[in-house]
Formats: structure tokens, sequence, C-alpha cells
């Protein structure tokens, strides 16, 4: 039997445009990285949805984790490097080592521990395209909530409740995905 995740990497792996913007961040070589968030969340969605082609996310997020520097340079950098690659893409790249700051939690421990500190369990899943061409899904918490058209806080989130409800409002995910059931 396949592993649960496989059913997000065939959705992926079904989407030449989302297979060439993994290819392109492949190319940058960073540690411990995924494309994330939208990128995921909408593509699974929509294909649930038989909305296709995907529509494309409001930006693309790279994630990746280095910890021996955390300063935003390497950021901007690795976003023009994606720009020149594929011009015209929302691109916003983040080093996963430094965002505990803001969130005033403890430092992250790699890429998959900083999902667990976002808002919503259908936000953090991301997908690497690996040397080989298979996709590897980052899931710290799990597909479950992704694949069967539930949104819910994570226990971050809870913490931030208000945020996590303001972005659903923001995003227009009700009315987008008009299946997802929104839990507590």
């Amino acid at each position: 039997m396949a592993p649960p995740t496989s059913i997000v990497a065939d959705i992926i792996a079904q989407d030449p445009v989302g297979m060439k913007q993994l290819r392109a961040v492949r190319s940058l070589g960073l540690p411990d990285w995924c494309i994330a968030a939208g990128f995921v969340r909408n593509r699974v969605w929509d294909h649930l949805h038989a909305i296709t082609p995907p529509r494309p996310p409001a930006d693309i997020d790279v994630l990746y984790f280095d910890a021996a520097d955390l300063s935003k340079v390497p950021e901007a950098r690795y976003e023009a490097r994606l720009t020149d690659l594929m011009p015209d893409l929302p691109w916003q790249v983040r080093n996963q080592a430094r965002m505990h700051v803001w969130k005033e939690v403890p430092p992250h421990a790699d890429t998959a521990d900083a999902m667990r500190h976002w808002l919503e369990t259908v936000t953090a899943v991301g997908v690497r395209l690996e040397t080989d061409d298979t996709l590897t899904v980052i899931a710290p918490l799990g597909i479950d909530d992704l694949v069967n058209l539930r949104c819910r806080p994570t226990d971050f989130g809870r913490t931030r409740r208000h945020e996590y409800d303001e972005r659903i409002a923001r995003k227009g995910w009700r009315t987008l995905w008009p299946r997802v059931q929104f839990l507590d």
C-alpha cells in the first residue's frame, strides 16, 4: 500500500507548472528546503474540487533551514535567482531558522519543526523535489486535514486564534473551496 503522503505527491506531480517551479528551487541547492503553504494546499484543494488547471497561488513559499546565517540577505538573493529563472512569479523565500524570533517561541530545529508553528494544519505541508526527481512530502502535522477538506488551527494557531480567523476570512477560502469544513 502506498504511503498516505503519496496522494499529495501524486497531485503535485501531475502539475507541469508546479514541477517546473520545484525544479527551479531545487537548482538553488538550499538546505532542508521545500515549497509549502498555498503551493501545496491550493493544488490539493483545487484537485479535490475538480478545478483545472489549478489556480496560481498568491505567492510561492520557499522554505529552507540554515542556522549559520540568520540574516535576510540570502533570502533576497535566492528570490532574485528564482526570478531570473522564472520571472513574474511571486517568489517568497524564508529561512525557517530565524522565523521563531517574531513568533516569540524557542528556536526551530529544522524546517518541519518551523511548520508546526504555522496557524493552520493544511498550510503546514510542503514538497521537495529530490535529485532523483521523486517528491518528498514534509507534513509535520500530517495530511489528513488537507486531503479530507478540513481546516483547523494548529496548537500554535489556537494561541493566536484571532490571527487564524482573520487569515481565513482575508484569503476567502470559504468561497474558493466551498466543500472545506472549518473546524475548531
